[in-house]
Formats: C-alpha cells, sequence, structure tokens
C-alpha cells in the first residue's frame, strides 16, 4: 500500500494513474475541497496535517510501504516532513514535482529567491501590486506594502472564510480582495489585471500545471511587470517530473520490496 501526499490537480491525476495500475493507496491533503476532489474520483483520502511523527505513525499502522510526495512544489514543510516520516520508518521516498516552466528571457521578469526579497521589491515599485501567491504567506506583503504611500495591495486567493477573516485583520479593504478559485485564462488575468490598473504582479514559480503561465503571459502582453519566486531548494533525492517516471520506480521498489 501508497502513501501519497496530495492536493493539487496533477497530484490527483497521478493518484488515478497509480490507482489504475493496480497498487492501493491512500491519499492524505489538508483541505476539504482537495479531499473532495479525489474522493470523486475514487481515491481514499485523509483530511488534516501531518507531521514526521504523525505520519510514520500512519506508516506504522497502516503498513505503507512507499511514501509518493507529490504535495505542491512550494509545500516545503510536507515535504520534509514526509522525507523523515520515510526515513524513521525506513520506507523508499519517491518525490513527483510538476516540470518547471521556462520563463527567463524578458525584462519584465522579476526573479527572487523567497517572500521577504519580494515583499521588499515590490515596496521599491509602488503602484497596484496584485499578490497571486495564496494566503499563507499574505501577512509578509502585508506587512510591508499596506499603508505605503502611492502602493495598493491587491490580494487575489481562494474564497474561503479564514482568508476573509486573515484579510480583514491584517488590513486588506474588501475592495482589493479576488476571492476567486482558478485556473485562471489568460484572457481573464488580463480582465482582472486591467479592472485594478495592475502595475507589478508576484506569483510563485510553480510550474506550467500550477497556471503560471496564463499569469505571466497576461502580464507581459500588457507591459506589466511580474516578480517570480524561485522554488524552495529541497534534496528529494529519487524525484520525477512525469507520471511514467513515478510509476516506474514504484514498480522497481515495490517489486524488489517482495
Amino acid at each position: 500500500m501508497i502513501l501519497m501526499l496530495a492536493g493539487t490537480s496533477d497530484a490527483r491525476e497521478l493518484a488515478v494513474r497509480i490507482k489504475g495500475a493496480g497498487y492501493e493507496l491512500l491519499a492524505t491533503v489538508v483541505t476539504e475541497s482537495a479531499a473532495k476532489s479525489l474522493e470523486e474520483a475514487g481515491i481514499p483520502v485523509q483530511t488534516g496535517r501531518l507531521d514526521a511523527a504523525g505520519m510514520a505513525e500512519l506508516i506504522r499502522s497502516r503498513g505503507f510501504r512507499t511514501v509518493v510526495d507529490a504535495s505542491h512544489p512550494f509545500a516545503e514543510e510536507a515535504s520534509r516532513q514526509a522525507m523523515a516520516a520515510a526515513l524513521q520508518t525506513g520506507v523508499p521516498y519517491i518525490r513527483y514535482e510538476r516540470e518547471r516552466g521556462t520563463y527567463e528571457g524578458h525584462q519584465r521578469l522579476l526573479f527572487v529567491d523567497d517572500y521577504e526579497q519580494a515583499a521588499e521589491l515590490a515596496a521599491s515599485r509602488r503602484g497596484v501590486i496584485m499578490l497571486t501567491t495564496g494566503s499563507k504567506t499574505l501577512h509578509i506583503f502585508a506587512e510591508r506594502l499596506i499603508g505605503l504611500p502611492d502602493t495598493t495591495l491587491v490580494a487575489r486567493m481562494l474564497p474561503r472564510k479564514d482568508n476573509m477573516e486573515k484579510c480583514e485583520q491584517l488590513g486588506i479593504e474588501q475592495k482589493n480582495i479576488v476571492a476567486m478559485q482558478g485556473p485562471f485564462s489568460k484572457e481573464l488575468n488580463q480582465a482582472l489585471y486591467r479592472h485594478y490598473g495592475v502595475t507589478t504582479v508576484i506569483t510563485k514559480e510553480s510550474g506550467k500545471i500550477g497556471a503560471v503561465e496564463e499569469k505571466l503571459a497576461a502580464a507581459l502582453e500588457m507591459n506589466i511587470d511580474t516578480i517570480v519566486i524561485g522554488r524552495p531548494q529541497l534534496d528529494y533525492g529519487v524525484v520525477y517530473s512525469e507520471f511514467d517516471g513515478v510509476l516506474d520506480e514504484l514498480n522497481h521498489t515495490l517489486r524488489e520490496a517482495r
């Protein structure tokens, strides 16, 4: 049986492929919406965060033989916990990480290493800044940009109650909140940029499947600067960016474990 960290659209597709190959698996996710998507695909799912100890206990109690980590490229802590749990229990760890995009070579693209650098760069540019990196790190940008002269922070995020409460706590006005669930087409991105008069977009290098291409294409066609936050750098060990690679590794690993 396989324990899989899921939660994204491509992780769901990979889970379906793994099940179709004849393997039993349990997917773990953080949100109810991600759980519903997997359940609709016939994938058993457990909802809630797990630290390394909790994941290790789950592996031992359920007899999991492999951990497949298909969490979001920016779910750094989840991957760390999964690697630690696999190490503690002595089971193989396989990382699936969606393919990176090819974004370099355009003067409107500005690359930074982390959220703090992105906030500082945005503060130096002022104007109307649309943040599309979600709510988890919203406080970093709100603390640096809210109240800054000639600066408006527009936050785009999932339409969840806790996100709206966080915006209120951080002082982000309702008129500057875009509460929508993607994916967003290039045309919809451009309509939003135009409506708010956006001068800078902040996004993460989430990969082609993460709808970054549509954000960037929309911004670049409108000559809008885009700050791109690079992915966390982790040593995953065994890592694949294609489903076939993960399935081949599972076949090899589980065959050897018999």
